[in-house]
């Protein structure tokens, strides 16, 4: 079972305690492609993770060669554009899905499966922090090149909003990372754990794998 450290104290606006907090962190791929002989393109993903008891950071880190932001608000279509994506367990009765674009725009739902779903309130996705590399908000056409983009998200445990948790301190929970980027001229669909499936499909919790967040 993989852990997720804690580091006290970090506060995620500071930029240079964030930064040295990750770096110390090895970073995990995600280049499962599960459905490679339809959709072949694999772009270079990685996240690094750590919580601080009243944060969850995740990092991710992206090489890609087709990226576009077109998406202008939340709990948009977001994984039609560059997109990186959490899907998070708390329990066995659903889960979270945080879905990011390149340009920091988020997509937060509560779900039993992917079609009984409840989307977060503009207050709760005002509380998960989002620090990415390109400009906050930005929309422009697929842009093709040497793409590299990072995005943080910062999440607080009130934004499991289905849940009355306080803290990320000693939490067991089953999750799963993503890359897609369905709208793009080269869609692809990468995952941390492997999904076996036909066809591609996020929404599996089967193929979510255990973690422990430390005390």
């Amino acid at each position: 079972m993989m852990e997720i450290c804690r580091i006290a104290g970090v506060n995620p606006d500071d930029r240079d305690a964030v930064e040295a907090a990750f770096a110390g962190i090895a970073p995990q791929p995600i280049a499962c492609c599960n459905w490679a002989a339809a959709y072949p393109y694999a772009p270079q993903v990685s996240f690094r993770m750590f919580h601080t008891g009243a944060w969850l950071l995740v990092r991710f880190e992206v090489a890609e060669r087709y990226t576009m932001a077109q998406v202008i608000r939340d709990n948009g279509e977001v994984w039609t554009d560059s997109c990186v994506e959490l899907f998070l367990a708390p329990d066995a009765s659903g889960y979270y899905n945080f879905e990011a674009s390149c340009a920091g725009r988020l997509l937060l739902a509560y779900r039993r499966s992917r079609h009984e779903s409840e989307k977060a309130s503009s207050e709760v996705l005002a509380a998960v922090k989002r620090y990415p590399s390109l400009p906050f908000g930005e929309t422009f056409g697929e842009r093709e090149g040497d793409n590299r983009w990072t995005l943080t998200l910062a999440i607080p445990p009130r934004a499991l909003f289905r849940h009355a948790i306080d803290s990320w301190s000693g939490m067991k929970v089953r999750m799963n990372l993503y890359k897609c980027g369905d709208r793009l001229s080269h869609p692809h669909f990468l995952s941390w754990m492997p999904i076996r499936t036909d066809t591609p499909d996020f929404h599996r919790p089967e193929f979510f794998a255990e973690v422990m967040l430390a005390e």
